[in-house]
């Protein structure tokens, strides 16, 4: 019998996005310091958004709301998507360096997905 979610920290979206955050965090340890205050920056905002907008889409007390949510934490998922490719194209790391951080980013964007099918699915309409 499955567990009945209780918050947030609960979904495995939010705890395998908060894994990506760490791995992202970890592979701009590498970005030269010039992107300090711009790459290095806006590809762990965009890491940290992810989470947080699941969090807060859970947090909030209506479905369209928390659907809003989940389509902003895909939204920064895939603005980390093109910072990462931007920094292999500048050379500050390679394909090989982000290829775990990668593979979790494509985990977390299907995780996403799934979450949102689930929460305009009729059923979780009528449940609702």
């Amino acid at each position: 019998m499955a567990r009945a979610l209780t918050t947030y920290r609960d979904l495995d979206v939010w705890k395998r996005s908060i894994d990506l955050v760490v791995s992202v965090y970890g592979v701009t340890k590498s970005f030269p310091d010039t992107e300090r205050y711009a790459l290095t920056s806006q590809t762990q905002r965009a890491a940290v958004s992810i989470p947080a907008n699941v969090a807060e889409g859970y947090g909030r007390s209506h479905r369209r709301e928390y659907l809003q949510h989940i389509s902003i934490a895909r939204g920064s998922l895939a603005e980390l998507e093109t910072h990462l490719i931007i920094a292999v194209k500048l050379g500050y790391i390679s394909r090989e360096q982000i290829k775990a951080t990668w593979n979790l980013a494509q985990d977390v964007g299907k995780m996403l997905i799934k979450l949102h099918s689930s929460l305009t699915s009729p059923v979780s309409k009528a449940a609702s």
